[in-house]
């Protein structure tokens, strides 16, 4: 029988230890891989040192151009039978030449999270304003969702939101997390216990705005206050592509350490105590609390940090808004074994309950299956969808030509 073949349009080449983003697409070419497409990667980006090395068995590499024929060529060849944009911006660059030259693929639109929702958030916290997402990214990416046969979502805030505030046909959504094979007490148990560990940590990417403006929170207002009620104690503060901004925090003197890259998460992780992540705003699910609950490190977080994650109110640690509170509840889950062997093991619940590999790969499996039998049906019934892809409306098809043009004459 002939292999199906996938082909995944990335934004970046994957960097799975600079970012959740990364390993969230390692994530779905996994799922592809173990249903027994062929697997093919596109990306228009510069590989970095950091990009992660695909096995040629498994997964083959092309280096496109934007807004250039030569993908329609390609893709002409190809002729997958799915198509995966890694977020709306490609979906709009190429999303187009696959409709024309691949009338057939499945398109999937994979958010990551919703870019509006993290851009109108971030604009009200610098403005300290009212949070508004009817903005211009919101009817970008809104439409890009609309033109898929199918958006994979990441957050159930993100789900209920383009349902019920947005209007968008359920039946072109699917609530797909981050994918992890499930965890025992006897693997909690087996990693290092409270009293082996020491010290708290932050990790994320420097080049994510919210974790910067984390990390500022951290150094400005919660680590004075904190490290004299902790004054042996240390915060080490890791992430991908430190900028000079962010190196000159780096305080020895005060216990606040920047190391930058990460060498391995899972290693530090099982280092620390606890993690520290006052996230101020963004969107989506938080990557580096998946990795805290998978290497037995409890947390403390805002609301915002921890949307769409809970299960039964519980946390893996402490959920506070206001510094007072946020220092307060380190100070216990630091110092206190019994609350932090709590937190753990609410961690390893919540771990299991919202992303559970196989129950997610076996949903997504079939939801493929019942789009490739009944593609055309689907597509009839998302009206606003057929508009959008209708020759008069495709406005990202004729910027890329006219970027085209304008390439082949200069």
């Amino acid at each position: 029988m002939k292999s199906k073949k996938v082909l995944v349009i990335g934004f970046v080449w994957p960097e799975p230890t600079s970012s959740a983003a990364g390993w969230r697409m390692l994530q779905l070419i996994d799922f592809f891989t173990e249903n027994q497409y062929e697997v093919h990667f596109a990306c228009a980006a510069h590989k970095s040192d950091f990009a992660f090395v695909f096995d040629p068995d498994k997964v083959t590499e092309h280096d496109i151009l934007l807004n250039d024929a030569s993908f329609d060529a390609f893709v002409s060849e190809l002729q997958p039978d799915v198509v995966v944009y890694d977020r709306f911006m490609i979906e709009e660059q190429f999303g187009w030449r696959v409709r024309e030259n691949c009338k057939q693929a499945i398109q999937i639109l994979d958010t990551e999270d919703l870019h509006f929702v993290r851009k109108a958030r971030e604009k009200a916290f610098k403005k300290q304003e009212e949070v508004n997402y009817h903005t211009d990214e919101m009817i970008r990416e809104v439409a890009s969702i609309l033109r898929c046969d199918l958006s994979l979502i990441i957050s159930e805030f993100e789900m209920e939101m383009l349902q019920k505030q947005f209007n968008v046909p359920t039946q072109i959504l699917m609530y797909l997390p981050f994918m992890q094979k499930n965890l025992s007490e006897t693997d909690l148990e087996q990693l290092p216990n409270f009293e082996a560990r020491v010290h708290f940590m932050f990790i994320g990417n420097f080049m994510h705005e919210p974790n910067w403006q984390t990390v500022l929170r951290l150094k400005r207002d919660i680590w004075p206050v904190l490290r004299k009620k902790l004054p042996k104690a240390e915060i080490h503060i890791f992430g991908a592509y430190p900028n000079p901004k962010a190196l000159q925090l780096h305080k020895p003197a005060e216990n606040f350490f920047v190391n930058g890259r990460a060498k391995d998460v899972n290693i530090e992780m099982q280092k620390h105590k606890v993690l520290l992540a006052p996230i101020p705003f963004g969107a989506g699910i938080k990557g580096k609390f998946i990795d805290a609950m998978r290497n037995r490190l409890p947390s403390v977080t805002t609301q915002l940090g921890s949307e769409s994650m809970q299960e039964n109110q519980l946390w893996n640690g402490f959920i506070c808004d206001s510094d007072s509170d946020f220092i307060d509840q380190a100070v216990l889950l630091y110092t206190d074994a019994s609350v932090w062997e709590t937190a753990t093991q609410n961690g390893l619940s919540i771990l299991n309950a919202t992303s559970n590999k196989k129950q997610y790969s076996d949903l997504f499996k079939n939801r493929l299956a019942d789009l490739a039998t009944h593609l055309d049906t689907y597509r009839k019934t998302n009206l606003f969808g057929e508009i959008l892809r209708y020759q008069t409306n495709q406005a990202t098809k004729y910027m890329g030509l006219w970027i085209q043009e304008k390439h082949r004459r200069s």
